[in-house]
């Protein structure tokens, strides 16, 4: 019975010397007040209180709660406590210099204060060594907060079974966490203040996971395994999983369920809505009746924009055999040459024809539909594109299968003023007939090759010293681009068996695109130069190789700058492999991630080219775009492209300092603009060009000085064209 006593006794004095420091009250904060001491606090970008005076304002807010609100009160949200709230928030404005919006930041944290306060006080004074109740009395020290009644009425709740049950369940789940918190009393946001101060970054925010992984390192400074294995399956999980995901890359890592209200990785004071994740939600059909209407009017105006731009007048940089015509509401009477074009989803030339404008005209027996005119299509440029008109007679529904035939066309995709390509008469191009028979196709090629490419060569090969040399304003006088490569290129074309379905085929070796191969080029690509048409993928790939050959690898620039194969690297297998695409990137940049190198995306959209300049060691993608547009334009390229980054980023032996997706910077630059709708690749290929001329990894915001024009003049397409022709006379291509 003694030994009972003494115990209970014992445990009684313990617990009243179990805490030796005074109650807080913050009297430093206080008497600063009365001094006119005003204290600032600050706030990260997620909401939450941050250093300086982060830490006093937690621990002023507590002990106001000890002071204002009984220790039995199990609802936060009781409307008895506004009295107890609102005297709190007047004392913390008159210390604090605190926005209002903050107050319910700072009634949250009161609330979360107080639950820790009653959970100090069973902890402490109610509880044995093993979790056992003690019927203990009032410790001394805080008879100043708590009343008798009180602390007798706290006792009693602490006995129900309904809490003992809550308490029971909660210990057990808080006794041995597999990852613990080991930052003691700094929270989230000072931790993640502490992080960024530390590395000295320029970003305002880490990942989650990079967070909850620091916070779970200790003294060692080693983290454990396990936490290792979870941080990594985040990364992972973060290139895969789009940023608007409800549910957070941390609590799938982990395998948990994310609780409503609470942002897993973030601490105190960040929820859902403080960083914009909103769940979906379906609209209402009211809502959808909005949408609709808007969407249709965008698109009325788009339609009224695009047949205000068919009328205008249309004129190209082109040569004499290129397209040089006007878009006319009122197509002559008779019958004309003229071009075929489609507006949707983009403007361009599908085929070549002859519209046949006489009155009376019927179509099959049958009169045309309203706003169109007969055509019969003498060349399919796009074979796959669909006729705005099919057929009824001919069952054909693409431009491919109505070659030889009349459909019906609108008037206002009608380009009139175009002449069949015929071979040149003029006396520079004409070859005698008795020539084939006394030299052969190679000599006589060689020969006219020989006489203009000397000096053509010299030019190419040393662009950079001529770039520095001249400075290459746009206010210098340029020296008139002539047409020989193309004309000797075309007369030695027609000699072969590639305007009747032939092909030749260059070789591309690994150092271009990652993979050697062979290139096929045939009548369609040279036909695309020689009367000015929008470019394809093998006149593309084909100039690249001239780029390789002519300026990289004799200058050494080739350890300075890559290309990617546009055949794979395309908006349409962006959309619909985007994984092939990711994988092949990837590959391209690991295999030259310990040197600082610019990559080339010569980047398709389906109908127009653009070119991305990626540098990932300083994670910068360069875009340029001759129509003006920016990459929101194409977000699923943007996204596989910062996805493949990322993965870089995750996949390098060195590891850097920025963390997170909006660390990749993508800048716009102000290249020139192309005044047409077919120049597009004759405007990438010659960014390249510069770039190259130049030998610089970083492409000024507003380009180059030496380049710098509002856009490329017609010598200058013409120059791409003549450099291109050159070179496939010198690789044979048409022997």
């Amino acid at each position: 019975m003694a030994d009972d006593q003494h115990e209970e006794v014992s445990k009684k004095v313990s617990a009243e010397e179990e805490i030796r420091r005074g109650i807080t009250v913050m009297r430093r904060v206080v008497q600063g007040r009365s001094r006119g001491i005003i204290l600032d606090v600050y706030w990260n970008n997620q909401g939450q209180l941050i250093e300086p005076n982060g830490h006093t304002l937690t621990s002023f807010i507590g002990a106001l709660v000890r002071n204002e609100i009984p220790i039995t009160c199990d609802d936060w949200r009781n409307k008895e406590l506004n009295e107890s709230k609102e005297k709190i928030w007047s004392e913390i404005k008159r210390c604090f210099n605190i926005e209002e919006e903050r107050r319910g930041f700072c009634m949250k944290l009161a609330g979360k204060l107080l639950r820790g306060f009653q959970t100090f006080l069973s902890s402490k004074f109610l509880k044995d060594a093993d979790g056992n109740f003690v019927d203990a009395e009032l410790p001394k020290k805080y008879e100043s907060l708590i009343s008798a009644e009180e602390w007798e009425a706290f006792k009693s709740k602490r006995q129900d079974p309904v809490f003992q049950r809550i308490s029971a369940t909660n210990r057990e789940r808080a006794s041995s966490p597999a990852y613990p918190y080991r930052k003691g009393r700094v929270g989230y946001g000072r931790l993640e203040q502490s992080m960024l101060q530390k590395e000295e970054s320029s970003e305002t925010s880490l990942p989650a996971h990079v967070l909850w992984k620091e916070a779970r390192v200790g003294k060692s400074g080693v983290p454990q395994e396990e936490v290792l294995h979870v941080y990594q399956k985040c990364e992972e999980l973060s290139q895969s999983l789009s940023p608007d995901d409800t549910k957070g890359i941390l609590s799938r890592a982990l395998d948990v369920p994310e609780y409503s209200g609470r942002v897993r990785g973030k601490g105190f004071g960040v929820t859902p809505t403080s960083l914009s994740i909103k769940k979906g939600k379906a609209p209402s059909n009211r809502e959808l009746h909005a949408r609709l209407e808007a969407m249709q009017a965008e698109l009325d105006a788009l339609r009224r924009e695009r047949e205000a731009s068919a009328s205008t007048v249309y004129r190209d940089a082109s040569d004499k055999n290129s397209i040089n015509c006007t878009f006319q509401p009122n197509i002559p009477e008779g019958i004309s040459h003229c071009q075929l074009y489609l507006s949707s989803p983009y403007y361009r030339m599908v085929g070549k024809g002859k519209v046949h404008n006489v009155s009376g005209v019927l179509l099959h027996t049958r009169e045309l539909p309203a706003g169109c005119l007969k055509v019969s299509v003498d060349i399919a440029v796009e074979p796959n594109a669909a006729l705005p008109y099919p057929s009824d007679d001919s069952d054909a529904t693409t431009v491919h299968e109505a070659v030889g035939s009349f459909v019906a066309w609108p008037t206002n995709l009608i380009c009139v003023g175009y002449e069949t390509p015929t071979k040149s008469k003029s006396k520079d191009n004409a070859i005698p007939r008795h020539t084939e028979s006394t030299v052969s196709r190679k000599e006589l090629q060689e020969n006219e090759v020989s006489n203009a490419s000397a000096q053509q060569k010299k030019e190419v090969s040393n662009a950079s010293a001529r770039v520095k040399t001249s400075g290459a304003k746009k206010t210098v006088a340029r020296k008139k681009t002539t047409t020989k490569y193309r004309s000797c290129l075309r007369t030695f074309l027609e000699m072969t068996d590639i305007p009747t379905g032939g092909v030749r085929t260059l070789h591309m070796e690994v150092g271009i695109f990652g993979f050697d191969y062979d290139q096929m080029i045939g009548n369609e690509d040279f036909m695309q130069v020689f009367s000015h048409e929008e470019i394809g993928v093998n006149v593309v790939n084909t100039y690249i190789r001239f780029l390789y050959d002519k300026l990289m690898r004799p200058n050494g620039l080739d350890v300075s700058f890559r290309f990617l194969a546009p055949a794979t690297v395309n908006l349409v297998l962006i959309l619909n492999r985007p994984d092939t695409v990711t994988e092949y990137v990837l590959r391209i940049l690991m295999d030259n991630k310990d040197a600082e190198k610019l990559f080339f995306i010569p980047f398709n959209t389906g109908g127009h080219w653009l070119l991305l300049a990626i540098n990932p060691i300083r994670e910068i993608v360069y875009y340029l775009d001759s129509l003006g547009n920016d990459w929101t334009t194409y977000p699923d390229m943007k996204v596989l492209i910062d996805t493949v980054l990322q993965a870089f980023r995750a996949q390098r032996v060195i590891q850097t300092s920025r963390r997170g997706a909006n660390s990749i910077t993508w800048i716009k630059v102000a290249c020139p603009q192309q005044r047409n709708q077919i120049d597009c690749g004759y405007f990438m290929l010659r960014f390249m060009r510069d770039t190259l001329a130049l030998g610089q990894l970083k492409i000024p915001t507003d380009y180059f000085e030496e380049f710098k024009c509002a856009f490329y003049t017609k010598d200058q397409v013409d120059e791409i064209k003549e450099e291109w022709c050159q070179f496939m006379l010198e690789l044979n291509v048409c022997s």
